[in-house]
């Protein structure tokens, strides 16, 4: 298979352009991308390792034992089914084999010809007694039906109350009352070299608690795919598996200050770091998913990289922290405020901003219409800007999810409907939505696209419903990029429009 740049969702489903710019970690040529996804029934093999350090040694009052009895009765697992098509004989796609299997591996799915039915699991955190639950979005992507399964082996069946691909997590709600839950800690306040507990159900082995410390905060490890992605991972050296995405990660208060994610690997299990999106943009995000069913973006319009030494020295300047602006969107809220091209944006409210990442997820924090004071350096002089900030369409009007949807379907003049197994399987693919009908809007006045084709990919991204289908639309900015195939037919077809 061929090799892809190093970063793991640690699922775990078994397992911004917001503000522009392009981040490497120094991952080698070996290490591979991977979407970890572990099957119901997953033949890992157990270690036991005889040389895990003593973590206790040279200090007697180390003690994980309080945030471990807090935090495991909060943290379950979860397992996702979904009925899948045929493709490839039964098989899996290729880039998928090599992995655990997306919705079961090769061969677990019903096999055959016609398709079948694939589980999967991961974890998740009770973040309220009500039944709010946070897991990240792969978890659950394209699932049918999701169960819940409490640390007491209690059952439930699961809800998703919204989702955000751009950072990656999902709210679940389950009809329950005075359920254990974590206390939300403010994930600005961890420290680098701070011991945390990483819980979850890795390989299937329930309520697996495990330690490290803080190696690094917001990361940027460019393996979120959403357009808008905000990606400022606090990293740790806590052993992360297959199974732990959507898991806790806490202090030794219990407090929860991540949502365990993804893991950098070149074997496909845990080698050293694993990724947690922090607490206070999981909490923005459960807000907005509770408030409107989607997440309010807000956009400073800015187009931008990363300040270090070698580019202070090329433009002259007199700092080497920061983030630099390259150019200013159309009807952008920067632009209004007064920042400008070349201006290197310090702190945003009085925060100190030395990445890329700090300043998405300072401004991924905020909803439109929100004011933040932004601190630039220009020219060696320091400046102030407050800044009114704007969605993608450059206003400050919030949306609910139902009229956002409404607004893409007017636009594009059709009908979008939902495909079930059956005609997935005799259409040849594993995913899809049927263009059910076709009206006066832009896909027929920009394509000759016909009624009944089925909608494989949009922007290249795989789409499983039509929900998923309206985000990725919603979500995109200027073009977008049809890709499908028509009943009765192998041959893609592609069609490329504007919004």
């Amino acid at each position: 298979m061929k090799k892809i740049t190093s970063l793991v969702f640690a699922a775990l489903l078994g397992g911004m352009f917001t503000l522009g710019g392009f981040y490497y970690l120094g991952m080698n040529e070996h290490t591979i991308v991977q979407i970890t996804q572990e099957s119901e029934k997953s033949n890992t093999p157990v270690q036991v390792s005889t040389s895990m350090p003593n973590l206790m040694a040279g200090d007697a009052s180390l003690d994980f034992t309080r945030a471990a009895e807090i935090t495991t009765p909060a943290v379950v697992h979860i397992k996702c089914s979904k009925q899948v098509g045929n493709q490839e004989n039964g098989l899996a796609p290729e880039s998928l084999r090599d992995f655990f299997g997306l919705f079961g591996d090769p061969g677990q799915g019903g096999g055959g010809g016609g398709g079948g039915f694939g589980i999967a699991s991961g974890s998740g955190v009770i973040i309220e007694s009500g039944g709010y639950i946070v897991t990240n979005h792969h978890v659950i992507k394209g699932a049918d039906n999701i169960e819940v399964t409490m640390n007491d082996n209690r059952t439930f069946e699961a809800e998703v109350v919204g989702k955000d691909p751009s950072t990656d997590l999902a709210l679940l709600k389950i009809e329950s009352s005075n359920l254990p839950f974590l206390p939300i800690g403010n994930s600005d306040g961890v420290k680098v070299g701070e011991w945390v507990l990483a819980v979850g159900n890795p390989f299937n082995l329930a309520s697996t608690v495990t330690a490290g410390i803080v190696s690094a905060k917001a990361r940027n490890i460019n393996i979120l795919e959403d357009q808008s992605a905000i990606e400022s991972f606090i990293q740790t050296d806590a052993a992360v598996n297959s199974g732990n995405s959507g898991g806790a990660l806490v202090n030794l208060s219990g407090e929860l200050i991540g949502i365990n994610s993804a893991i950098a690997t070149p074997t496909g299990t845990y080698t050293g770091y694993s990724f947690a999106v922090p607490s206070n943009i999981m909490t923005k995000v459960v807000r907005d998913l509770k408030d409107f069913g989607m997440v309010q973006r807000a956009y400073l319009g800015v187009m931008i990289k990363d300040l270090d030494n070698d580019l202070a020295d090329q433009l002259s300047l007199s700092i080497t922290e920061g983030v630099y602006v390259e150019e200013l969107s159309a009807n952008a809220a920067a632009a209004s405020a007064g920042i400008k091209p070349g201006d290197v944006i310090v702190a945003v409210d009085g925060q100190k901003v030395r990445s890329s990442p700090e300043l998405q997820e300072a401004i991924g924090r905020k909803r439109p219409g929100d004011d933040v004071n932004v601190s630039v350096n220009r020219r060696g002089k320091q400046m102030n800007m407050k800044v009114n900030l704007r969605n993608m369409a450059g206003n400050t009007e919030l949306t609910t999810l139902e009229a956002s949807n409404d607004v893409v379907i007017d636009k594009l003049g059709a009908s979008l409907s939902n495909i079930d197994a059956v005609e997935l399987a005799k259409a040849g693919i594993e995913s899809g939505v049927k263009v059910s009908r076709l009206g006066q809007g832009r896909l027929r006045a920009s394509t000759d696209i016909r009624e009944g084709f089925i909608i494989t990919r949009i922007n290249n991204q795989k789409v499983n419903s039509v929900d998923e289908a309206l985000m990725a639309m919603n979500s995109s900015r200027g073009g977008i990029l049809l890709e499908g195939v028509y009943p009765g037919s192998t041959k893609v077809y592609y069609y490329g429009f504007g919004m």
